[in-house]
């Protein structure tokens, strides 16, 4: 769970196990190919909470007496500090380029990882990708927090697939913002289309041998099926779930028998759009992001209402989330989820949040859990209120949820979001379960030198952002809401003029002591606030950024080798395990010697693997596959590598300074 991504997809996706399973982490070391990683731990804290292990594969010297000689080896025992810090990007799926007026998890996913990988970047950070919801298309308020968005699924992958017909696709639109209803108008049909083709066809019978596995292994997916049928049904679209007739409200066993008999085929259709959606999304592995509440009008809080803070007569919520006023809203937030019945999640051994864990790290590699602070304390506010002022503190679960998940996982592969209002009980629960927390060079510039987000604080396991999806792009930010004093203090602090700020707050991220750097993708492209994809406390014209047609990539190749350079001067770039065994990090970098690309630092596998990712296509083209490659360590592209590195080695002597590929 330490890197980014999985990319079997790119290759030719077939679904490894309709089960889910613990995820083994992976790192990308080619435009096709993946490897184990050497080491699997990024930093301290990731995997083991508080009884984290410092990632070093170092002997254990604690059984020898003091004054007793040392292993003879002992001076070659040294720390392993490759490979623990990382960088990476902020760009939701639908922001990805794609023709049918949405980004999608098909081919441009892909070339946005191959985009990554010449950048030297290794985190790939979305949002929520649940269904969001149906009103402001949110994906911090969704209607279900297992289940993916379906207007996500690839259209061409479909085609691919032979689930769709060449002609069956949406109709081709110019990129631009999402309109979230105009493409589910047009998307959903033919998603349906697909679905129903998966269930009653026999040339996919197979496939659908598969789903059953699938949804026999994922037994949450009948209670969100029902709760997605309901919702759209005439009569109870217009209705929250608290509003339904009391049969269904209420869940009682022979209504809900009875729904389900009569809308079997669409219910059907649901699950099937969800294994789809599974299918083509468990090709790729990254950092996700997990709400810490879910929407009121969610399957999450119909299928499990003793576990949330309702109204015993008509289910309403009588407790809502939110914060109180800051620096995003003069009167607080009001989200509007309701809260939790601690109590009745502890009475049931947490299994809730253990199950909702379980799904999260079948989708994600690591998860960053937004407004971790709750777990400590948490803002509970009147239903009824019109906004979130008058609300109170209570105190969360703190460790023992953690420690409840711990004990049937395994891991809890978390970032824990903590910005905002961070009482000192925070900081003590990150701390005790050992997950990163987070610091935003924006909100660096006040406070003083004391301030936690200012570079000369920032601690290594932590996560460090220019800006995040909530904030201003920093190209925004500085022309439209930095002071005077902020930017003063930028100038001096920063050693700049400020006339490529974003460029700014990315080097100065990179060049943290934080072990990870993850940059929002429009402050890479220098974009100001007509980018922005989402301003807190406002409900309408969010979420639909979008960062161009499939030329982008081109576009921000200068970018990427910028980014790339910058990952190697921070020591940020993947470690790539070699055919020897040898933990060599960084060994790869490419830079402009003589007027010709130049390689660098080759050793064994891992220069075969860099010349052809960087490379044109042309010039290096391994007859076998990636995955044939990186398992070669006892075959003859062993050999193949060894040869072109004694080659590498010869050039250099005559003083090329390394392999130069062809003109």
């Amino acid at each position: 769970m330490n890197l980014a991504f999985r990319s079997s997809r790119i290759s030719g996706f077939r679904p490894r196990s309709t089960a889910a399973a613990t995820p083994k982490p992976l790192h990308v070391n080619s435009r096709r190919g993946v490897t184990p990683p050497a080491s699997a731990t990024p930093f301290s804290g990731m995997f083991n909470a508080r009884d984290s292990v410092i990632a070093s594969a170092g002997a254990d010297y604690s059984s020898i007496a003091a004054g007793s000689p040392m292993p003879d080896n002992y001076d070659k025992d040294l720390p392993d500090t490759a490979g623990k810090r990382r960088s990476g990007v902020i760009v939701h799926p639908s922001s990805l380029p794609g023709p049918y007026g949405i980004g999608e998890i098909g081919p441009e996913s892909k070339n946005l990882l191959d985009w990554m990988t010449n950048a030297g970047l290794t985190i790939w950070q979305i949002l929520p990708m649940v269904p969001p919801d149906p009103m402001f298309y949110s994906p911090y308020s969704g209607t279900d927090a297992n289940c993916g968005n379906p207007l996500l699924i690839s259209i061409d992958e479909l085609m691919r697939d032979g689930l769709l017909e060449a002609n069956e696709h949406p109709a081709r639109v110019p990129v631009g913002d999402v309109d979230f209803a105009a493409v589910a108008a047009e998307k959903m049909p033919k998603l349906q289309c697909a679905a129903g083709r998966l269930l009653v066809d026999p040339k996919f019978a197979e496939l659908k041998k598969e789903m059953t596995a699938w949804r026999e292994a994922h037994a949450w997916v009948e209670d969100s099926a029902m709760f997605e049928v309901a919702r759209n049904l005439d009569g109870l679209n217009t209705m929250a779930w608290w509003d339904w007739p009391e049969d269904l409200r209420f869940r009682k066993p022979e209504a809900l028998l009875a729904f389900a008999e009569e809308h079997k085929e669409k219910i059907d259709e649901w699950i099937a759009l969800q294994f789809l959606f599974d299918r083509q999304w468990l090709a790729l592995r990254i950092v996700g992001d997990m709400p810490i509440y879910v929407g009121g009008h969610s399957s999450d809080v119909w299928a499990n209402q003793a576990l949330f803070e309702l109204d015993p007569e008509t289910c309403a919520p009588s407790l809502v989330s939110g914060v109180p006023p800051d620096a995003f809203s003069e009167t607080g937030q009001l989200w509007g989820s309701p809260l939790y019945r601690w109590d009745a999640h502890k009475a049931e051994g947490y299994a809730w949040w253990i199950s909702r864990l379980g799904r999260a790290m079948e989708l994600f590699d690591e998860y960053r859990i937004d407004h971790f602070r709750g777990f400590a304390g948490y803002w509970a506010v009147e239903a009824t209120a019109e906004t979130a002022m008058g609300g109170k503190w209570m105190k969360g679960p703190g460790v023992e949820l953690f420690d409840a998940m711990k004990e049937k996982t395994g891991a809890v592969p978390i970032l824990a979001e903590d910005l905002g209002v961070i009482t000192t009980d925070v900081v003590e629960l990150r701390e005790a379960i050992g997950a990163p927390g987070m610091v935003v060079l924006q909100f660096a510039w006040g406070g003083g030198p004391g301030n936690v987000h200012l570079p000369h604080n920032h601690y290594e396991n932590c996560f460090v952002y220019p800006g995040t999806h909530d904030n201003e792009t920093a190209v925004g930010w500085f022309k439209d809401s930095a002071t005077d004093s902020d930017k003063e203090s930028i100038v001096k602090y920063l050693k700049t003029d400020g006339r490529d700020i974003a460029w700014d707050f990315i080097n100065s991220c990179m060049l943290s002591s934080a072990g990870t750097c993850v940059i929002l993708m429009q402050d890479v492209m220098r974009l100001d606030n007509s980018a922005r994809i989402n301003t807190p406390g406002k409900a309408e014209g969010n979420w639909a950024w979008r960062m161009g047609d499939s030329g982008v990539w081109h576009q921000l190749s200068k970018e990427a080798n910028d980014l790339q350079m910058l990952a190697e001067k921070s020591y940020r770039l993947p470690k790539i395990s070699t055919l020897g065994g040898l933990n060599q990090p960084r060994c790869l970098v490419t830079r402009k010697d003589r007027g010709r690309q130049t390689l660098i630092g080759a050793e064994g596998l891992e220069w075969w693997l860099v010349v052809w990712q960087m490379a044109p296509k042309e010039e290096f083209k391994p007859k076998s596959s990636s995955k044939q490659v990186l398992n070669a360590p006892k075959g003859g592209k062993a050999k193949d590598a060894k040869r072109a590195e004694a080659k590498a080695k010869k050039a250099d002597k005559a003083g090329g300074g390394g392999l130069t590929t062809k003109k």
